[in-house]
C-alpha cells in the first residue's frame, strides 16, 4: 500500500493511519531529510527483526538507529548528556546527522550496539517527525536494502521494489540519494564515522 502525504503539512488523518501500522507491529517505508527509510516503533521487536531480515542483518551487529521527535525526545534514549555535547546537538538537529550517543535504559536491547551505544537521529522532515510525536516514541532508522541509492528516491520505484515487503510506502515526494553524517560523541569529543548529507568540519 502506498499513500501520498503532504511533505509540509501531513494530514493528521493519514499521521494517525500510519500511527496505527505502526503500533500492530508493522512496517513502513518513509522520508526523512536524506534518503527514504525502512522505520517500525522501536518497541515491536518482531518489526526490528523483520526490518533486519529484509536488509539481511544480524540484529546484534546491525548498529541500528532510529528517529526522535527532537532534543528533549531524544534526551530520555541517551546516558546523560554533557553540556558541551548537548550544545552541538541542539546546533545541529533538526538535520542530516546521526549521532551515536550511550545507551539509556530506555532504549530496547536489541538496538544497543556491545558498546551500550546508539544512534539517533533528528531529522528535518515533517512527516517523520509528525509520524513520532503521533506515536509517541521513537521509529527505526534504517537504510533499504541494495546497491542502488538512485532508485530510492521515487516512492514508486520503492513501491514497485518493497510494496509487497512492507505494510506501508509513503509517498513524501522525490527523496534524497546521500544519507545523514554520523558523528560519534561516546568519547566526549565528536569524531566523524561517516561523511554524508551533513556538513561536517572537525574543530580542533
Amino acid at each position: 500500500m502506498r499513500i501520498h502525504i503532504h511533505p509540509d503539512n501531513p494530514q493528521p488523518r493519514l499521521i494517525r493511519q500510519v500511527v496505527d501500522i505502526l503500533k500492530g507491529g508493522g512496517v513502513i517505508v518513509y522520508p526523512t531529510d536524506t534518503i527514504y527509510g525502512l522505520g517500525c516503533d522501536i518497541f515491536q521487536q518482531k518489526a526490528v527483526e523483520r526490518i533486519c531480515r529484509l536488509k539481511g542483518v544480524d540484529p546484534q551487529k546491525a548498529q541500528l538507529s532510529f528517529v526522535c521527535h527532537d532534543l528533549s525526545d531524544l534526551s530520555h534514549y541517551a546516558r546523560q548528556l554533557e553540556t558541551s555535547v548537548y550544545r552541538m546537538l541542539k546546533q545541529y538537529l533538526p538535520g542530516p546527522y546521526t549521532f551515536i550517543l550511550d545507551a539509556s535504559k530506555q532504549v530496547p536491547k536489541i538496538l544497543k550496539s556491545k558498546r551500550d551505544t546508539v544512534g539517533i537521529r533528528v531529522p528535518d522532515n515533517n512527516i517523520a517527525q509528525s509520524i513520532v510525536e503521533e506515536l509517541g516514541n521513537p521509529i527505526l532508522s534504517a537504510s533499504l536494502p541494495g546497491e542502488f541509492v538512485e532508485d530510492y528516491t521515487d516512492p514508486e520505484i520503492i513501491q514497485d521494489r518493497f510494496g509487497k515487503l512492507v505494510d506501508l510506502v509513503i509517498d513524501g515526494g522525490i527523496g534524497g540519494m546521500v544519507p545523514s553524517t554520523i558523528i560519534d560523541v561516546t568519547s566526549g569529543s565528536p569524531e566523524l564515522v561517516r561523511l554524508g548529507a551533513g556538513e561536517w568540519e572537525m574543530v580542533e
